[in-house]
């Protein structure tokens, strides 16, 4: 519980850096965010989605695990044994490719290092990386339980790899063979489909001329790619195609090399497209690859790992791949079978992690088979026993790839990774598939046996997080059976097919559930223009600069807020500055609410008996707040969130109330005074509990300073929403003076009035309602409309020459002789009408639109003709007003 002398000792202005640390080492400390405190309570689990090794985290990052935060924090304050399981990926071919550039400028490469001494050099970055991320985190105050942290590399994880790896195999579902991959040469190795980043470049079509091996003529094919031309083995015409009728079952004397080739009839050729005839390249085109097997076509190889042309590119040999393009077009001019080249954009696969042009390669892979893991998935979906997507449109994109989807290379020809749990036999070549080191051959005895070279994609073991983190295989696991399945993904868009669709068929097949009831996608960060943020372009931003510069609390606010469930968002400074503005403002008015806390503690607090118009009001609204972003955070609506807490704080809290809240604190009724003290901590209390998930820091740092009880506003209750603090009473009171208060600071302000000059107001109430609400409350009218003379009657006429303004059952003049000039009164009303004339017409167009009257729920169709009804009777006051005027 705080003492007075801490209520006191709150500093004039809000140090982010100061508190942040301190706050963070105290809720570390205190292992507040430690899953397993309340053994009986029900479970609530996340587990992050592990970022790279490979570098800082991304502003990206920072909205992701933000959300994820807001969650986790809110769900614990609710009374659930939460647990948030953080956690990196080894991310293979990224984290490879870093550690072989810092090898490079030191003129070495993984090979001079031999596997053993570069696999070292690997886990030294991984450590200094993974601290990096781990401090990241920290600084931006999320609340993991470090005590379950995992690596998709730990043993444990290693085990579940291999499980689900001989499992899948001895079902058939894991298979090796030659296969047209896409190869990244930079890299030298497989990528899957998405791991394929395509691009519109500017290449040429280039037409070349093949002679028929008689002499008879030739046929005229089109490539983008004339040197894999020396790897042709025939030229495809459609069976159906007239033109080519003839020629089916004729050679082709491949020019450079040449080489006898056929030309075969099959029906993937479109006779529409180019000259309805394509050369055919089975070891370096997927399409091709296929034709090649229906037609039982050689498979030649003509460039090796690193895209440099091998010794079956003839005199080509030796050349890069893109050097050679060069040399063959000009030896084909020579020739003349280049008819011509015409300039062609067109999609050209890039790989994601070294940007290297892709090129498709026959190879022998591992793979798996995807359809039957994919049945399970879409047949869970559309049973209603599968994943609620949120925003639910992502279902249809998860759907039609998985429907969709082909077998999975999942090797690659790296050294950091999960090696395959595959051994040859070197004398018989037996191939072993096992969860522990072979060491003798099972068909001939030898202990000759070596290990298949390659690593398994990143994503087959990522694919196994939700359950691999929780102790799986050991299904008896107690983290397993306790906090498995998980309950929200939080993701973005962009690795829908890379991961979360991958977790799902693999889930399904060894837990028998999916890993997670629903999954959130959320947005890109975008620039301020709206550009994706890349190192090219300049345009990143760095969280750990957005916390430098404003606080944790307003980077999180601002991400967090501006975002709509699957929509992108914007990153703009000016945002960021505004949410730091925000958390000042929460800051000083707890402070002066503080100051006026003295001696006050939490057994003082007692909102019940009779309380004054605002205090019932702000416990309302505070009740109703506390209820709706309860909904809101339910429903993954953080943007919405915000806006009602700014609202509840900034301006019903700040502006309103705390202002009404100093006439009893500076007054002399000693209970009303404690009353107010009473609302005032209840509310503030309260206040920092909700924005807590938001603003962990600022509203740690305030609570603490507030008469409370319990160590920490992160195991504070969450507010529940109370029908005894309903007031709806207060807030029409409320409602109205703050309306006749706005209207008589407007006029003071057309006029220029200060406030510090007192002035006379007449106010006439519409009902003796309105009227005895007014009396009830005199005391907040003359003080913030500045009054040296309050009359308030149901029968009065205006005085001469004075201001008026009207709102809803009330009408208001302050006489400001020698201060108003009656014409612009007049002309000041005149548009006031012309405003209400609009109203009265738009609500009048909508009632009497018959489409609008027969949709529109009762309630909402009620509501227009109670507008009409109030702008109305607005309109004539005004009318008869100006009347007034003009005839004094």
């Amino acid at each position: 519980m705080s003492e007075a002398n801490e209520q006191l000792s709150m500093p004039t202005t809000y140090d982010p850096k100061a508190a942040e640390q301190k706050w963070y080492d105290y809720w570390m400390k205190g292992g507040y965010f430690k899953a397993g405190r309340l053994p009986d309570a029900e479970p609530y689990t996340i587990v992050i989605p592990p970022p790279n090794v490979t570098g800082m985290l991304h502003i990206g990052h920072g909205l992701d695990f933000t959300l994820q935060d807001i969650l986790i924090r809110t769900k614990r304050m609710q009374g659930y044994d939460a647990l948030w399981l953080p956690g990196s990926d080894h991310a293979g071919i990224a984290t490879q490719t870093k550690v072989e550039q810092q090898l490079r400028e030191e003129g070495l490469s993984r090979y001079d290092l031999g596997r053993e001494k570069f696999l070292e050099k690997v886990w030294d970055w991984k450590h200094l990386y993974a601290d990096n991320i781990r401090n990241q985190w920290k600084k931006m105050g999320l609340s993991l339980d470090y005590s379950r942290e995992r690596f998709t590399l730990d043993e444990g994880l290693s085990d579940a790899v291999r499980e689900v790896f001989v499992k899948l195999y001895d079902k058939g579902l894991i298979y090796r063979g030659k296969y047209i991959i896409n190869w990244d040469p930079a890299a030298r190795t497989a990528l899957s489909d998405i791991e394929v980043e395509y691009k519109e470049v500017q290449g040429n079509l280039y037409h070349l001329k093949y002679p028929l091996a008689d002499g008879s003529g030739s046929i005229t094919v089109a490539t983008t790619r004339p040197e894999t031309m020396l790897g042709d083995t025939a030229v495809a015409v459609h069976p159906k195609d007239e033109r080519y009728k003839d020629m089916i079952g004729k050679m082709i004397m491949l020019p450079i090399v040449n080489r006898e080739i056929p030309i075969v009839a099959d029906d993937y050729v479109d006779k529409e497209f180019g000259s309805g005839a394509v050369k055919i390249t089975p070891a370096h085109d997927p399409n091709d690859f296929e034709i090649g097997l229906r037609h039982n076509l050689p498979q030649i190889i003509v460039m090796d790992e690193s895209g440099v042309m091998n010794d079956q590119a003839g005199p080509y040999e030796s050349l890069d791949r893109f050097e050679c393009r060069k040399q063959i077009v000009k030896d084909l001019q020579e020739q003349g079978v280049l008819i011509r080249i015409e300039e062609h954009v067109h999609q050209v696969g890039h790989s994601e992690r070294s940007g290297a042009v892709v090129e498709p390669y026959l190879s022998t892979q591992w793979f798996v088979k995807m359809k039957p893991l994919a049945e399970r998935a879409i047949e869970a979906q559309k049973s209603g026993k599968g994943i609620n997507f949120v925003p639910d449109r992502f279902e249809k994109i998860y759907l039609h790839w998985i429907e969709n989807v082909r077998d999975w290379c999942i090797s690659r020809q790296l050294w950091w990774g999960h090696r395959i749990p595959a051994w040859f036999c070197e004398d018989c070549n037996h191939m072993h598939v096992a969860r522990e080191a072979v060491h003798a051959c099972e068909k001939c005895n030898s202990t000759k046996l070596k290990q298949d070279e390659d690593v398994l994609d990143t994503w087959f073991s990522s694919a196994l997080w939700p359950f691999s983190t929780l102790g799986w295989p050991d299904v008896n696991s107690e983290d397993f059976k306790r906090y498995y399945p998980t309950n929200v993904l939080v993701t973005g868009y962009d690795i829908i097919y890379f991961w979360v669709a991958r977790m799902i068929f693999t889930a399904l097949e060894f837990t028998d559930q999916t890993p997670f009831k629903d999954v959130l996608i959320h947005g890109l960060v975008r620039d301020s223009e709206g550009r994706k943020m890349s190192k090219s372009l300049g345009n990143g931003v760095d969280p750990l600069e957005v916390i430098e510069r404003y606080g944790a609390d307003a980077m999180r606010y601002m991400i967090s807020t501006s975002s709509t469930p699957g929509q992108d968002l914007r990153f703009r400074w000016e945002r960021v500055e505004q949410a730091r503005n925000f958390a000042n403002k929460i800051w000083n008015a707890s402070r002066f609410a503080l100051m006026n806390l003295e001696g006050f503690t939490y057994d003082d607090i007692d909102i019940s008996g009779e309380l004054g118009t605002a205090d019932r009001w702000i416990l309302h609204r505070m009740n109703e707040t506390s209820r709706e972003i309860t909904r809101l955070i339910d429903a993954y609506e953080f943007g919405e969130t915000g806006r009602l807490l700014y609202n509840f704080i900034w301006d019903d809290l700040c502006d309103w109330y705390i202002e009404f809240a100093k006439i009893s604190l500076y007054g002399q009724d000693a209970a009303q005074k404690k009353k107010t003290q009473s609302v005032l901590a209840y509310v503030l209390d309260r206040t920092m509990r909700m924005i807590h998930p938001f603003m962990p820091y600022i509203s740690e740092e305030i609570w603490q300073h507030l008469p409370h009880e319990g160590e920490t506003v992160t195991l504070a209750a969450w507010p529940k929403y109370d029908s005894a603090l309903e007031s709806p009473e207060a807030v029409q009171e409320m409602a109205l003076l703050m309306d006749m208060i706005r209207a008589v600071r407007n006029i003071r302000a057309e006029v220029n009035v200060p406030m510090s000059k007192k002035v006379e107001l007449v106010v006439k109430p519409a009902d003796e309602r309105t009227y005895n609400s007014i009396k009830r409350n005199l005391e907040y009218v003359e003080r913030f409309c500045g009054t040296s003379n309050l009359t308030v009657k149901l029968d009065c006429n205006a005085p001469d020459k004075s201001m008026s303004a009207i709102v809803t059952g009330v009408e208001m003049y302050l006489p400001l002789a020698g201060l108003i000039d009656i014409e612009q009164e007049i002309a000041r009303l005149n548009k006031e009408r012309e405003h209400l004339n609009k109203e009265v017409e738009r609500v009048e167009k909508k009632l009497a639109n018959q489409g609008f009257m027969a949709k529109a729920p009762a309630n909402v169709v009620e509501e227009e003709r109670a507008k009409m009804e109030d702008y109305r009777e607005k309109r004539d006051k005004v009318i008869a007003r100006i009347q007034e005027l003009q005839e004094v």
